[in-house]
């Protein structure tokens, strides 16, 4: 026990250390800006001392912000049969820091209030094969991701060498500013803005899926770890890439449209998930990143899982920048589909628009033009919207989009199989797997002699053992080439009009 504490505190200094390094080299502006401002907290806190009433009535609004906070996280909390009720502070939650603040009873005795203190002591990590502190010691910090108003995300990679993703409380944000300019009580503060950390853990766990960035652990303050310690929540992520919106437009459409894929899948999940229909109300494409080339949401803190009350249809109005749309109130007045359609909209209005129907492959434009359609007008549910997809993928990955293409179309073409190509003579064109050539995905040579023919530029094509994420062949295409080499992997289709310089060396 000795040695695994030592082993935490040093984790938690480590992390400070670090942190307070990034900040100070990246945001020094904020860091100025904050340090007037604590002059400013700490006078203020002072006077409160001698001004015990006001001091008082600060710390009960402040209380007030946490019951609130934890009222929210309370119903993602599942019930634990396992509970042993040994909590000590009827008037705490399971597992709260003994600051001075004495939270509100809840009477909700279903409160899973192992995994609550897990959360902020790390009580079951050892039995759910996660991160914690120790996994901390040593690390070393690699570049700041973002900073928000809630949070800061930091790379840093293990003793081991396993790069990670930290999610902490940003001293320097703006919730943390604000709260201490009102409460006068840093402390306090922190623990309240790591709310939005400790509700994020929770959503993680209940929303496993491949397109939710995978929790590797979280590390926890202890009430009991020392000074500052307490409100003090890090949760560590699978590193992922943040996405790039305007790269992204210049990816081949295979590279766009599994974005989409990706998307569709996880609002298809979340539409039915444990908690319910899950509603992202913070939707922006900031909030995604990309792991191996697969779409995963990376914040959850403002996804709510919370149905929407309504007495008539008026009430089930989803409102957007340039239009908006009304549902209908059901029978148990609820607006029924109404977090759905308000994922499936901003689906269409942020990524669909501008990834899908450009340079879609002219066999699917009909499929593509239809999915836009219908989610544009939200005339389709999320599982008509994902079985479209799905179909799309289907044809794709077959080449049954192709059936029009004649198979004479490759005869004008001579192959050469174990063979490459060197002293090649390079053109571009766009979008490409390659910046340097003309790199594209093809379902077969005869895809790729379609395209060849149809670039003015292309003498051969090499198909080579390469393929993208659907399985499909990557296709070099140039302009001519000095020689043919032996290479097992490929096969060289070279126009019968064009004969290579040299034969086979």
């Amino acid at each position: 026990m000795p040695g695994g504490m030592g082993n935490s505190l040093r984790a938690a200094a480590l992390l400070a250390f670090v942190v307070l390094s990034i900040l100070v080299s990246l945001l020094i502006s904020s860091v100025q800006q904050f340090g007037a401002r604590i002059s400013h907290f700490s006078n203020a806190t002072l006077a409160g001392d001698d001004d015990g009433g006001d001091f008082a009535s600060l710390r009960g609004a402040l209380i007030h912000q946490l019951n609130q906070r934890r009222k929210e996280i309370i119903p993602l909390l599942l019930p634990d049969d396992d509970d042993d009720g040994d909590d000590d502070d009827e008037n705490r939650l399971p597992g709260e820091s003994r600051h001075y603040f004495q939270l509100d009873q809840d009477p909700d005795s279903t409160l899973d209030n192992s995994l609550w203190s897990e959360i902020t002591h790390g009580s079951r990590r050892a039995h759910m094969d996660e991160m914690g502190c120790d996994s901390l010691v040593d690390m070393q910090a690699v570049e700041v991701l973002g900073s928000g108003y809630t949070k800061l995300v930091v790379k840093v990679r293990l003793a081991g060498g396993q790069p990670v993703a930290l999610k902490l409380v940003n001293e320097q944000g703006i919730d943390m500013g604000k709260c201490v300019e009102d409460f006068k009580d840093p402390r306090g503060c922190r623990e309240l803005v790591s709310y939005k950390l400790k509700k994020e853990i929770v959503l993680l766990q209940r929303l496993q899926h491949p397109n939710v960035i995978k929790l590797k652990g979280h590390c926890a303050g202890d009430s009991g770890g020392g000074e500052g310690g307490e409100g003090r929540v890090t949760v560590i992520l699978e590193q992922g890439n943040p996405l790039q919106m305007i790269q992204l437009l210049q990816s081949p459409w295979e590279d766009r449209f599994r974005v989409c894929l990706d998307l569709v899948r996880l609002l298809h999940f979340l539409s039915q998930s444990p908690l319910g229909s899950v509603a992202l109300l913070d939707f922006q494409p900031r909030q995604f990143v990309t792991v191996s080339g697969s779409l995963k949401l990376t914040d959850l803190d403002d996804a709510s899982a919370e149905e929407t009350s309504c007495q008539t249809d008026a009430d089930c109005t989803l409102q957007f920048p340039h239009r908006n749309f009304t549902l209908p109130c059901s029978a148990r007045g609820v607006c029924e589909g109404l977090s759905e359609k308000r994922n499936i909209y901003n689906a269409y209005r942020y990524f669909f628009t501008y990834l899908l129907p450009h340079q879609a492959p002219p066999g699917l434009t009909h499929l593509v033009d239809h999915i836009m359609n219908s989610t544009g007008e939200l005339r389709a549910d999320i599982n008509q919207t994902l079985e479209a997809f799905e179909h799309i993928l289907l044809l794709y990955k077959s080449g049954l989009h192709l059936d029009n293409l004649p198979p004479s179309i490759i005869r004008d073409y001579t192959v050469m199989r174990g063979m490459g190509t060197s002293g090649n003579v390079e053109y571009r064109c766009w979008p490409s797997y390659s910046q340097q050539g003309c790199v594209l995905s093809v379902h077969s040579a005869r895809e790729a002699a379609l395209i060849c023919n149809s670039h003015s530029q292309c003498s051969s094509f090499t198909l080579t053992g390469q393929k993208t994420w659907t399985g499909r062949l990557l296709a070099s295409f140039r302009s001519s080439f000095a020689h043919l080499v032996p290479d097992g992997t490929s096969e060289v289709y070279v126009k019968k009009t064009t004969a290579p310089e040299t034969s086979t060396v």
